[in-house]
């Protein structure tokens, strides 16, 4: 065994013994006491009653014994959360693991999972965007991805967000690193949550495709076929049920797009036709720059630049979003801070205090406008307005450095 094979090992060991530690330690503080991942419960009982009693995980059996768990043995009215399975059939291969054990175990288990997706999500897009933090920085960065507002909503809801975020990191990652199976494999993890991945896919695999990197291409077909043939051979009928189940969120969510938050609640004036030429001014640009991507062979910072623009845009514009879909922009959120950190004097101090500034703000902001158990609309808004008035000054920058002449 040569000395780096060593250290990995060392790495992974060191890494399992500390979610052991903190899945005893969450359990035995948390969530033995306080039941909870309102999100991820509806999955994994849909799991358990699938691979338990052969139940469909979208029929209004499995629906119903959701609804009795989570409503204190009563049915949901049509005003609440309904609480379905509403997920891809392939799901309950992940959640297989988990159906045997005692629920306050198993959300111990998701949390602390949910925790260290984040968390390694991270790492993969400083890794991603060759950026070597000093200590004291990497300390404020990895505690700040757990406490960060949308992490902390990620974690406590149990949100597959935050595993998506890690699949998403680390196909880029992967991408970087020339390893394209693995790439297509990892991204086709990310169909878990489609709302978080619908506009990233095709942006990726055209640009495989104008590259002629078929092996990400095939790791993703591969992977794909596999998850779906094995969903239809076990339960034939899920493809139509889930497309139904889509369907039906919108009536009884209330998490509307920024767009829509701007056009319809701030600004009602404005109305559905301007936030229909918003979204057709969004997709305009980032499909011109999508058509920039023939000239990135590699994962350049031109090519994440694109790619972090997409992520705002999947979020700015779908009819339906959450703030904890949200951590996926913390990809374009550390290629700016990247930025800032190399371009500014005391960069590093900057970036510390632009993660520290966000994190009060977007907790001040949530805790000063709360109504009920509700979000109130603003909290949506920072984040990508943000983002995006960032990525327009670091395309500006960079332009401006071109014309001056500099490297």
């Amino acid at each position: 065994m040569n000395l780096l094979t060593r250290k990995n090992l060392l790495i992974f060991l060191f890494i399992l013994l500390l979610f052991g530690i903190s899945v005893v330690g969450m359990y035995t503080f948390f969530t033995s006491k306080v039941p909870g991942a309102n999100d991820f419960f509806p999955r994994w009982k849909g799991a358990q009653l699938f691979w338990q009693e052969g139940i469909d995980p979208y029929s209004q059996t499995a629906t119903e014994a959701i609804q009795r768990v989570l409503y204190g043995g009563q049915l949901a009215r049509p005003d609440q959360d309904q609480v379905l399975f509403v997920y891809p059939f392939y799901t309950v291969f992940l959640l297989w693991p988990l159906v045997g054990l005692e629920y306050a175990w198993v959300q111990a288990i998701w949390l602390v999972f949910v925790q260290f997706s984040l968390i390694g999500g991270v790492i993969a897009t400083l890794r991603l965007l060759e950026w070597r933090q000093p200590p004291w920085l990497l300390a404020i960065t990895l505690l700040w991805s757990v406490v960060m507002y949308n992490s902390t909503r990620t974690i406590i809801l149990g949100q597959f967000a935050g595993p998506i975020f890690l699949w998403l990191a680390g196909t880029l990652l992967a991408l970087k690193h020339k390893q394209a199976v693995l790439a297509g494999a990892l991204l086709s993890l990310t169909t878990l949550k489609p709302q978080m991945s619908y506009l990233i896919i095709p942006a990726l695999l055209l640009w495989a495709v104008w590259h002629k990197r078929w092996r990400f291409v095939a790791g993703f077909a591969g992977a794909m076929a596999l998850l779906a043939g094995l969903s239809f051979l076990l339960l034939p009928s899920w493809l139509a049920s889930f497309i139904d189940q889509v369907l039906y969120y919108p009536d009884y969510t209330v998490t509307p797009s920024p767009l829509r938050v701007i056009t319809g609640t701030f600004f009602p004036q404005l109305g559905q036709p301007v936030e229909v030429v918003l979204i057709g001014l969004l997709l305009g640009v980032m499909l011109w720059q999508w058509w920039q991507l023939r000239r990135e062979a590699a994962v350049t910072p031109k090519f994440l630049f694109i790619i972090g623009l997409t992520l705002i845009v999947t979020n700015s514009i779908i009819v339906r979003t959450a703030t904890t879909n949200y951590v996926i922009m913390y990809i374009p959120l550390f290629l700016l801070l990247h930025t800032v950190s190399q371009r500014w004097r005391s960069g590093n101090g900057w970036a510390a205090g632009l993660l520290l500034a966000l994190l009060v703000g977007t907790w001040a902001l949530f805790l000063s406008t709360i109504q009920g158990d509700f979000e109130h609309p603003v909290t949506y808004l920072p984040l990508p307005i943000g983002l995006l008035l960032g990525l327009v000054w670091l395309a500006w920058g960079d332009e401006l450095r071109i014309v001056k002449g500099e490297s």
